[in-house]
């Protein structure tokens, strides 16, 4: 088993930044796949972005790509999402996920086993 907490969370105008952060305990994360799911109110939660448990590679939704960046490191435990130039559109809540039954990289919600609690991101206009 492996426990995910997100922190990071909270209120920002149009065109801000927000950095989240998962931190994770109990089995061995640096053999985990990790990924950012979000979801906004009334829709399905949907793929944020991936890194393998090397770190080395990285994959982003389209909606995403150029405006976040997700890094980990494998000592802290931990695993980020750096948010730049956010949209009302990005208002969800958002939620870290680990696999350790894929190399990585996995868009699809079914592939992750653990999931943490999520935190709110509101993005103002």
């Amino acid at each position: 088993q492996v426990q995910l907490v997100e922190s990071g969370g909270g209120l920002v105008q149009a065109g801000g930044s927000l950095r989240l952060s998962c931190a994770a305990s109990g089995r061995t994360f640096s053999t985990a796949a990790m990924a950012w799911f979000r979801q906004a109110p009334g829709k399905e939660r949907e793929f944020v972005t991936a890194i393998r448990w090397s770190g080395g590679r990285t994959y982003y939704a389209d909606s995403v790509k150029g405006r976040f960046t997700v890094s980990r490191d494998n000592v802290k435990n931990t695993v980020d999402l750096q948010m730049n130039s956010l949209k009302p559109e990005d208002t969800a809540v958002y939620y870290c996920a680990a696999t350790y039954r894929t190399s990585g990289l996995d868009s699809r919600r079914e592939e992750y086993d653990f999931w943490g609690q999520g935190t709110q991101v509101t993005v103002s206009s």
